[in-house]
């Protein structure tokens, strides 16, 4: 099989889907692999040393697509990619259809595009395999991300986490209790913070408070709840996930005026729309804006600028897959394994995720 691994063009992502030593064990196992020119820079990984792992460089990315068999993604294509895109192929990525273009799916049925999304690649248990190691890391980022934007040179009021003595620690509330919220959590205490968690779950907040020892509080999240804590949060995080839909709008533009003069929204969710009404996406070089006169942070790649770091954690989740993908045939892959099946939105051009399915006819 041919499989490729372009440069990612969307703004600040420095990740690459997949590692030198991901394309050493393709090779080894009589796969062919290109790499495009320059696209492990952003992650630590020059083309020489992706070459030294048995790939072969090419310098544009048409060519990578029309090479391809296999195509490994980190973020959604962009419109150019579509273009490039040579009937029959299969891409794997995090792409995040249900908040993307419908006009999108045309160019997939057209040229029979196979798609599957990482995001949505699930377990018999409803784990998500791939998805989940990228939300630890994501929400260990909310914590220095939040400080960063608190301080006065980056638009904040000024104000310290922790707190200092005579000073109490600022007030972060968690709205969502899954992977991205309990990571978050977890380094917020460690910073000092005051941690309010809702989640929509009795049972799942009883175990957010086994699981901190009572450090957390916790409140069922109903819209009178969050309310409430939109009166006194200076730190509001958004992590509330739907696998494969578009995120609920949870947070409405009147529960965003009762937040502080710029207090900071981070919405976690925006990859899949976004929890909070008054969200939409930013970027890296653009990452937040004033609403409501709250500064909102919401950047669908947040992980994007740890190259490094979310390549090496990436490859280590999707392997198992693009090896069993690579050896059996995209077909006989989805036949042999359940949780790769879960991952398909369109099969040769044809939608087969039920969820994306609805989302596209309620669209129409």
């Amino acid at each position: 099989m041919n499989i490729c691994i372009p440069k990612e063009r969307r703004d600040s992502e420095y990740r690459v889907g997949l590692t030198p030593a991901g394309i050493e064990l393709l090779t080894q196992q009589g796969h062919t692999c290109y790499v495009e020119k320059g696209a492990g820079l952003g992650s630590g990984f020059p083309d020489h040393v992706y070459q030294k792992a048995g790939a072969t460089i090419v310098y544009s990315g048409e060519e990578i697509y029309k090479r391809a068999d296999l195509i490994l993604k980190v973020a959604r294509p962009i419109k150019e990619e579509y273009g490039w895109m040579p009937e029959g192929l299969t891409i794997m990525g995090f792409l995040h259809l249900s908040a993307g273009w419908v006009k999108k799916v045309d160019a997939l049925h057209d040229k029979k595009i196979t798609t599957i999304g990482y995001e949505i690649i699930q377990d018999e248990d409803g784990s998500l395999p791939v998805l989940t190691p990228l939300s630890h890391l994501a929400g260990k980022m909310i914590p220095q991300i939040a400080a960063t934007l608190a301080q006065n040179n980056y638009g904040g009021i000024g104000f310290a986490l922790s707190g200092v003595p005579g000073i109490p620690p600022a007030d972060v509330v968690i709205l969502g209790a899954g992977t991205v919220g309990r990571s978050a959590a977890r380094a917020f205490l460690g910073l000092g913070a005051n941690v309010h968690m809702l989640d929509n779950s009795l049972k799942v907040l009883q175990e957010i408070d086994q699981e901190f020892d009572g450090r957390v509080n916790t409140l069922v999240s109903y819209p009178f709840n969050v309310h409430k804590v939109c009166s006194f949060a200076d730190v509001f995080v958004g992590s509330v996930l739907v696998p494969g839909a578009p995120a609920p709008v949870v947070v409405t533009r009147d529960m965003v005026k009762q937040l502080h003069s710029h207090a900071i929204i981070i919405d976690c969710s925006i990859d899949q729309g976004g929890c909070i009404e008054t969200s939409r996406p930013t970027t890296h070089s653009n990452p937040t804006y004033l609403e409501e006169n709250v500064i909102h942070y919401c950047v669908p790649n947040m992980t994007g600028v740890l190259g490094r770091t979310a390549t090496h954690v990436m490859s280590n989740a999707i392997w198992p897959y693009v090896s069993q993908i690579a050896e059996l045939g995209i077909e006989g892959a989805i036949k042999a394994n359940p949780s790769i099946k879960n991952g398909v939105y369109t099969s040769k051009g044809k939608v087969v995720n039920p969820i994306y399915q609805a989302i596209l006819e309620g669209r129409k």
